[in-house]
């Protein structure tokens, strides 16, 4: 059965709030069930559904979203999830459950449940931290620290191989975030957040959230930095008291959601690194609390969220409190030395070009083809292979993009760029000043694992007749010349190979 296409990748702020507006979020199969009874069941109370939802952070979202989207009537936007079921009505919600899809936990994307546990661990660390000192504002507290990251949830829902490239360049390679969002979707991923909560009136604190790291990210560096001087707490008060503006802004207590989302989100890495430290050092300023204390409190925090969340075949950040305390979730290997990756480059390319063939089967010399790729400077490739009418292409091989590649099949009928590379062996080099002409000939579902203004493409042949396709990129970035060569040179051993394979029986 074909793979269904994933959605193009748009690059304007417009077009993409156009599509995750639209998005349809599932939710697990089993909260579906047990709340849709709960709002049949005439002696449930509100709060009770409400407190039901919760386990499906999908489904508070669309109801918010139903009740404060434009139009409404209803005026002022629901802050909470009670006062949106009661201005929707139980017959609406219930409707509305209806048409919201509900999936087992394996088909829902993995990347999609990740995100949510992360949004579910930062309610949980904003009620610990923030709950009780700010009693009257609970509910301000909970949802909009729950609801926070929601235009992500959207945007995975669409594109789920999003979230792995993001672990990849800015957890593991170190690549600026704000580089590798203009590389992956063309816009900030806070505008596009910024848009999207706006668009959809969520809470007010959500909305004051995104405008501050979109707007006043002055106001933000400035704490940032006076939280470094949580060791000499004397010349701290000093310059807070320099600071009216900063001190004003410290005891908003809508920065509450802020701190507890991006004290999830950097501990998805590790609990020590960089951005942990730095988040958690404005948190203790912004609470006025030690650092050692609030160290306690965010890991008990932690451990708590592990405790109440499915964290099955998730990772959660509790778990690395039982490794030593500078392991990372994302281990950095040591960079391979020019001289290492070009003696396996050589080394797999006398491998492809050994007579007789080196290979028994198909699947042996495609690995072979994959790791001279690779070896070869392109850390993302997808190899496909044509079946004897040209009338589909399977994938062999992949590296480095979205593990749903693994058994995608396409039409090359419906792409122009697929029928040409198959009538005769040819490359194309695709870059920012014709990505435009040639973008919109390619299958979606391509598209999709290689969100990307620079990308390879060749076809391969055998005896003359195009057998392979073959797509490569260097994680988005620009492809220099000497890359280029040394893809065009294993490209041309790949193809001798293919041709002795093909004798090997003769």
């Amino acid at each position: 059965m074909p793979t269904a296409l994933p959605l193009p990748l748009p690059r304007t702020l417009d077009a993409w709030l156009k599509q995750l507006d639209g998005q349809v979020l599932p939710i697990p199969l089993q909260n579906h069930r047990q709340v849709r009874h709960a709002l049949t069941d005439s002696r449930r109370s509100l709060r009770e559904i409400a407190d039901l939802m919760q386990g499906s952070p999908a489904l508070v979202l669309c109801v918010l979203r139903e009740v404060n989207r434009k139009g409404s009537g209803q005026g002022e936007a629901a802050e909470s999830l009670e006062i949106a079921l009661s201005r929707l009505g139980l017959k609406r919600a219930e409707e509305l459950l209806a048409r919201i899809p509900a999936k087992a936990l394996p088909d829902i994307p993995q990347s999609l449940r990740q995100i949510q546990l992360i949004s579910q661990h930062a309610a949980q660390q904003a009620s610990g931290l923030f709950g009780a000192r700010l009693a009257r504002l609970w509910q301000e507290i909970h949802w909009g620290s729950l609801l926070f990251l929601s235009p992500v949830w959207t945007l995975l829902a669409a594109h789920p191989q999003l979230f792995q490239a993001w672990e990849q360049r800015v957890l593991i390679q170190g690549q600026r975030a704000s580089r590798v969002e203009q590389d992956l979707l063309g816009v900030s991923l806070f505008e596009l957040c910024l848009a999207l909560v706006e668009h959809w009136r969520l809470p007010a604190w959500i909305v004051q959230g995104y405008r501050l790291l979109v707007n006043d990210r002055r106001m933000l560096a400035g704490a940032l930095r006076l939280a470094r001087l949580h060791d000499a707490p004397l010349r701290q008060q000093q310059a807070l008291d320099a600071d009216a503006a900063l001190q004003r802004w410290l005891t908003q207590p809508a920065n509450s959601i802020l701190l507890a989302n991006v004290l999830a989100v950097s501990a998805h890495n590790a609990w020590s690194g960089r951005e942990s430290r730095r988040w958690q050092r404005l948190t203790s300023l912004y609470l006025q609390m030690p650092l050692a204390e609030l160290h306690q409190h965010i890991h008990q925090n932690a451990a708590q969220s592990a405790r109440q969340q499915a964290t099955r075949g998730l990772w959660h950040p509790a778990e690395a409190l039982l490794w030593p305390w500078n392991t990372r979730h994302f281990q950095v290997l040591p960079p391979v030395t020019a001289a290492a990756q070009a003696l396996n480059w050589r080394q797999r390319c006398e491998q492809l070009l050994a007579q007789p063939s080196a290979f028994n089967n198909v699947q042996q010399l495609t690995t072979c083809a994959s790791q001279a790729l690779q070896a070869a400077g392109m850390s993302r490739l997808v190899l496909l292979l044509a079946d004897r009418n040209h009338s589909r292409l399977q994938v062999q091989q992949h590296a480095g993009v979205d593990a749903s590649a693994a058994g995608l099949v396409l039409d090359p009928g419906q792409s122009q760029v697929l029928r040409r590379l198959l009538q005769a062996p040819a490359q194309l080099r695709l870059i920012p000043t014709n990505i435009a002409q040639f973008s919109a000939l390619l299958p979606g579902a391509l598209k999709a694992l290689f969100p990307s203004e620079h990308l390879l493409i060749r076809s391969l042949a055998s005896n003359g007749r195009v057998v392979m396709i073959v797509l490569a990129d260097q994680n988005a970035g620009p492809i220099s010349d000497i890359s280029l060569q040394g893809f065009s040179k294993t490209a041309q051993c790949i193809e001798r190979a293919l041709d002795t394979f093909s004798k090997r029986n003769r």
